[in-house]
């Protein structure tokens, strides 16, 4: 490509903010330009000649990844919007139970009755979508 390498295009969609997976392809490549394309965050590197097939299951498995990492992206800002609706007495509760304590471990360590942390408990399942300690748990972790 005249005037711009591989891995500066990359450098360049990055620092744009692009997540499209990519795939270098090089009839002179090297060892180095390899590593450097995949530092850069190229999905894959093929050298010339490739066969059409190779070339066809690369992208696939490329498409692949991508489609997953786009899932795990929507889930985190779909955990994330739902732990912003909790009103901070419902996120200590929520964090004290994906902790392992008990209700009543709960209230005596914020100082509120049982029911009081009963009642959060079963906001914070409803406002979570919540249906056992380990959705929590699983929505809690997907967030970070």
């Amino acid at each position: 490509m005249p005037g711009l390498s591989g891995p500066d295009l990359q450098c360049e969609l990055n620092a744009r903010g692009a997540t499209i997976p990519v795939i270098f392809m090089s009839g002179h490549a090297d060892v180095p330009m390899a590593v450097e394309a995949m530092r850069c965050g190229a999905f894959d590197f093929v050298q010339k000649p490739f066969r059409e097939q190779e070339l066809l299951d690369r992208v696939e498995r490329a498409l692949r990844a991508d489609a997953a990492r786009r899932a795990r992206s929507q889930a985190r800002q779909v955990a994330l919007q739902r732990l912003d609706s909790l009103s901070p007495r419902e996120r200590e509760v929520m964090d004290r139970i994906t902790s392992g304590d008990s209700n009543k471990i709960i209230a005596f360590r914020l100082g509120i009755s049982q029911r009081t942390v009963e009642i959060h408990r079963a906001r914070v399942m409803e406002k979570l979508d919540a249906h056992s300690v380990a959705d929590l748990v699983q929505l809690s972790a997907g967030a970070c």
